[in-house]
């Protein structure tokens, strides 16, 4: 399995997380070339409460955020607009954790009028393309990073979110 996933607020039960995420990240993974089962993702599924904590604690803003990532190491691309170098095989598999919050996942999809599933799917494909160097603080970078996502969603069979 791709990812380990720690589920703090139970309430991510009902969500069929472990499926989701999963899905999601290999489907990821797939789409540029990596092959899933070289690689490791740890996840964190927890409330609102706690990923304020660590929106705080790593990015010194302390107000809930739907997902954070910490890549296992610096993966961006020098040139905007350019794709980041893959990870490479075989130095460690891990790519970095993601953690994901409940309420602010929910809160999020009513307000857009989408599944929670759908959603999710589409918070963890963005927050696997942050670990794998993907960025979108630089326009060129967001532009190529969104039409990642939207591509990554058509095969899981997700509408455009944008």
């Amino acid at each position: 399995m791709l990812t380990e996933i720690m589920i703090e607020d139970e309430r991510w039960q009902d969500v069929g997380l472990t499926a989701l995420v999963e899905s999601a990240a290999v489907t990821t993974l797939i789409h540029l070339g990596l092959d899933p089962s070289d690689w490791a993702i740890g996840m964190l599924a927890c409330d609102d409460a706690r990923i304020a904590a660590l929106n705080n604690d790593f990015r010194d803003t302390p107000t809930p955020t739907n997902v954070l990532s910490w890549p296992s190491e610096a993966r961006g691309a020098e040139t905007p607009g350019m794709r980041p170098d893959p990870p490479v095989l075989g130095i460690d598999p891990d790519l970095g954790d993601v953690a994901i919050a409940y309420e602010t996942c929910k809160r999020e999809a009513e307000a857009a009028g989408k599944s929670m599933d759908d959603h999710v799917s589409h918070l963890v494909v963005h927050a696997v393309l942050h670990l794998l160097g993907y960025d979108h603080v630089r326009d060129q970078d967001a532009t190529m990073m969104e039409a990642t996502e939207i591509a990554i969603l058509g095969k899981l069979g997700i509408s455009d979110p944008y």
